[in-house]
Order: structure tokens, then sequence, then C-alpha cells
């Protein structure tokens, strides 16, 4: 039988067939996919192939084969550990829900969440909620930071769960879709699949004064139907973002505005740091790039760990 993977615990996994029916797997033995080191060898979205198992007093599948990813969306431990997680795979686009203040969403987050995501070819929309809540200032911080990333080439739109607005842009954008909702803890995500599809009632918590921090509702990724076509999958708060390994000379390729001028630099082999005429340090001086942008990328060609706490907006 072949199914797609709605949640996964870590060691059972949800799996729906085509025609709608529902159960209950788990792997046998060591299941690893090669190429791919990952804390956990099938995540949501995955189509896999399994037999029911016979011997049992409720019934269960044995999953045996995964079939070819059309992509994934993977995060390194925000630690010294060399370990993987694949959020969820074979996806059509990713929301990126971020916040100014409450919680505040950081600029190397959010660069580090769209490297990642570039990195394997995922689509992704930022999606700047609570925009009901924030004063004139803070506004116009998100008119600023949707600014810097729609000139890159990202859409961005300013939505307010709570109050509905630009929710049926959102929903037209979904329609179709296998989409994927990531961000910190807090930042209005469960509030938001209730939103688009209120008979999924997913938990709410409300965010933490002391810290300002979200607190975990959604302790796995998980996939849900909708009633207009739309697959989506709801996933756990991310505290911190690590990239995953990759060459120094293609750190940049991740960045559009600085892969669309490499090769303007003098040299081929460029990493845009002080080697002389480099294209992008001088669109950096016309401020054509962001300074948040650059400092990103710098940070991350470094193998810098993510300053969640300490970087600001506008420096």
């Amino acid at each position: 039988m072949t199914g797609t993977v709605y949640k996964s615990t870590g060691s059972w996994y949800t799996v729906k067939t085509e025609l709608g029916h529902v159960y209950e797997c788990r792997i046998k033995g060591k299941f690893r996919i090669k190429g791919i080191k990952s804390t956990n060898p099938i995540a949501v979205g995955d189509v896999v192939d399994f037999e029911l198992e016979t011997n049992s007093d409720n019934v269960s599948g044995i999953i045996h084969k995964i079939h070819d990813r059309k992509n994934y969306i993977v995060r390194k431990a925000v630690n010294l550990s060399k370990q993987t997680h694949i959020i969820a795979t074979n996806l059509d686009q990713v929301f990126l829900m971020i916040t100014i203040n409450n919680p505040p969403t950081l600029t190397s987050f959010i660069d580090r969440f769209l490297v990642t995501a570039e990195a394997y070819s995922i689509k992704t929309i930022l999606l700047f909620n609570k925009v009901d809540t924030y004063d004139d200032e803070t506004l116009m911080e998100v008119k600023y930071l949707a600014h810097v990333y729609r000139n890159i080439g990202y859409e961005c739109i300013g939505i307010s769960a709570k109050t509905g607005k630009n929710i049926e842009k959102v929903k037209a954008l979904m329609t179709g879709k296998v989409s994927m909702f990531s961000g910190h803890s807090g930042v209005g995500k469960s509030t938001l699949v209730n939103a688009i599809e209120p008979a999924l009632d997913l938990k709410t918590k409300e965010i933490s004064s002391l810290h300002m921090q979200g607190q975990h509702t959604t302790t796995f990724a998980e996939m849900f139907d909708t009633g207009f076509g739309a697959k989506i999958i709801d996933t756990p708060g991310i505290k911190g973002f690590g990239v995953v390994d990759m060459d120094k000379e293609e750190v940049g390729d991740y960045f559009p505005e600085i892969f669309k001028l490499k090769q303007d630099c003098k040299f081929n082999n460029c990493l845009h740091i002080q080697e002389p005429k480099c294209a992008v340090k001088r669109a950096l001086d016309n401020d054509e790039i962001a300074y948040s942008r650059y400092r990103s990328y710098l940070q991350i060609l470094q193998g810098e760990e993510e300053h969640y706490r300490t970087d600001n907006w506008d420096s």
C-alpha cells in the first residue's frame, strides 16, 4: 500500500492513503536514506510504501520504502552537534511567519531560514503577523522589512490571524498546494491555521509576558487537509535555525541579491569580504544591498551561531 505521512512522532507515523484510509505505521530496524544524515529518516510529507501487520490486535503498518522526494527543508541543531532534522518534505511553498516584538523575529533568523529554503529550491512567502497590535513606529519597521525582502524578490504580506486581515489572500495562495507554516513559538502559526480552517481547532497559547517568547503548542509537525483543496503542514516553533553545512563559495548563491552580482566581481571565487573590485561590496556601499542581509551572509560564512538575542533590526 502507498500513502503520505501526515504526522511523525519519532517512532510512529500516521499515513493516509489516496482513498482516505489512515494507518499508524512504524519502521523496522535501521532505515537510512542515502546521502542524508538526519535524526528522522521519515518526515511529514513523505510518500511511503507500507504493509499491514497481520499479527496485531490493532491494524497497523510497517513502512518499507520511501519514494523519491521533490524537496525537503532541513535544519541543523543550534548547538555543537552535527545532527540535522528534516522538518517536512515534498513542499510547494513555505510561509515564514514573522512578528516584530511579540515575540521578536530577527533578521538573522529570517535570513538563515531563507538560505535553507533557497538551497532546497522551496518558495518562501513572508507573513508579517499581528499587524493589528502594532503602533505606528512598529508598523514602520514592518514596512521597512517588507521593502527589503520585496526588493530581493520575496512576496511579503501583512496579516492578522485574529482580525482576519489578508487571510483570504493567503488562502488563495494555498489552494491546490502543500504549504508549510514555520516561525518562532508564539508568532501565531496555530492561530493562523485555525483562521484559515476553523474546523481544525488547533491548540494555542498566549505569549509568556516574562520573556516575550512563545510557548510551544505544536509538538510534532503535522499535515492537515482543508475544505478548499489545500494541505497545511503546521510545525513546532523554532527557537534558532542552524544552517546545514555548505561550502563557503556557495553561501552567496542562496542570497539572490548577492548571486545576481557575483559575475561582476573581479575574481570568480570572490567571497565579498576584502577582495578588490567586489561588486557586492560596492552595492553595499551604495545601499543597494541591506546591511542586515550582508551581516547574515558573513555570520553564515564564518560559521557563527545565530545571534537571536542580540541583533537589532536597524543595525
